[in-house]
């Protein structure tokens, strides 16, 4: 009976990837020409399950080498590095040490008294009212400098807030920088070491790390503007995006990544759900953000969702937790952003499932 069993498994994983094959095609020749052989290009790949159906890398990783994209390049992924911080603010709250519903003030001090009634779960879920920081005058003044996370808060702190907590759903980097700052005040330890150490090397993701311009690292993508032609990106120190939006990967790390946390490697089950667990505003309105991930709908299947958009590089991630698929691109330019074409794959793969 258990062969027979195993049989019937092995029988449904190769016929899926048979019936997946045509749909497969169809997506390698829009990638194809979406992304040509010279110029900046990009890494995508699909997996069900723990089985990954494609990985192809297009384009070129160093334009002035004339260096090609391969499937292991590591790109700067952005926005995407928000996972990881609410992740880490997750492993902190199973460990009993962060309250994410206590007031920030319990964490950070300092902090302008119209801050007190920011939560760590308003901060997560982009509903605390602050300013993105990314939009204060002055930025562009400070980009190149090499900051403390305190002296970053700063640049933002005197920002009235927009709106009381939980009014409204709006956007925030500055919440996660704030949240990078917790972790590091209740842990001890610094954001980076916190995310090498208890994520990275525990998940065996060994081609992912935070953002050091000057350290060498291994099939390190470049990262280019075009418009009417491509340039070099310009510079901005990684104290900047910090916990926001500075790390590094593959989209075979971030595969392992999402199997991670489908499989409660770093959280229990608990836990687990509240990453994608549905908020409400204090009106009662319904918005599609967890913890770290967009939770959106395609062709009626919930999707777990998050891009990144960094100065030379732009990411995409989707989840179909009904059909265990990952659909992950990375590309290096801010032109051909993957965010459409992913979700098109997913559409795909999608109609493929049902």
């Amino acid at each position: 009976m258990k062969q027979i069993i195993l049989c019937l498994i092995l029988l449904l994983f190769y016929s899926f990837r048979i019936l997946a094959q045509g749909e497969i095609n169809k997506i390698d020749s829009l990638l194809r020409s979406t992304y040509p052989e010279t110029g900046p290009g990009g890494v995508f790949l699909i997996s069900k399950g723990n089985q990954i159906l494609y990985k192809q890398a297009f384009g070129e990783a160093n334009i002035e080498l004339n260096v090609p994209m391969h499937t292991e390049s590591v790109f700067q992924v952005g926005s995407i590095t928000k996972q990881f911080t609410a992740v880490a603010i997750m492993m902190l709250v199973e460990e009993g040490k962060i309250d994410l519903h206590a007031s920030i003030r319990k964490y950070i001090s300092g902090i302008p008294h119209c801050w007190n009634a920011i939560t760590v779960h308003h901060l997560l879920t982009h509903t605390s009212g602050l300013r993105d920081f990314t939009k204060v005058k002055g930025l562009g003044q400070i980009s190149r400098d090499e900051l403390t996370v305190r002296e970053l808060i700063g640049f933002f702190k005197k920002e009235r807030p927009e709106f009381k907590p939980g009014e409204q759903y709006q956007y925030c980097n500055a919440g996660y920088i704030l949240l990078g700052h917790i972790i590091e005040v209740v842990s001890g330890e610094i954001y980076e070491d916190f995310i090498e150490e208890r994520i990275f090397k525990i998940i065996v993701m060994k081609q992912s790390y935070y953002w050091h311009p000057e350290e060498i690292i291994p099939n390190r993508a470049y990262g280019y503007l075009c418009r009417e032609q491509c340039g070099n990106k310009p510079y901005i120190d990684p104290s900047i995006p910090y916990a926001s939006g500075s790390l590094m990967s593959t989209a075979g790390d971030l595969h392992l990544w999402n199997q991670a946390i489908n499989n409660k490697v770093l959280l229990n089950d608990g836990n687990t759900k509240l990453l994608f667990k549905e908020n409400y505003l204090n009106n009662g309105v319904l918005f599609d953000y967890g913890y770290g991930w967009h939770l959106i709908r395609i062709n009626n299947a919930m999707t777990y969702q998050h891009g990144g958009d960094i100065f030379g590089f732009k990411s995409m991630g989707i989840y179909i937790p009904s059909q265990d698929l990952y659909i992950i691109g990375l590309t290096n330019c801010n032109c051909n952003s993957p965010t459409q074409i992913v979700r098109e794959m997913s559409e795909i793969m999608i109609k493929r499932e049902l």
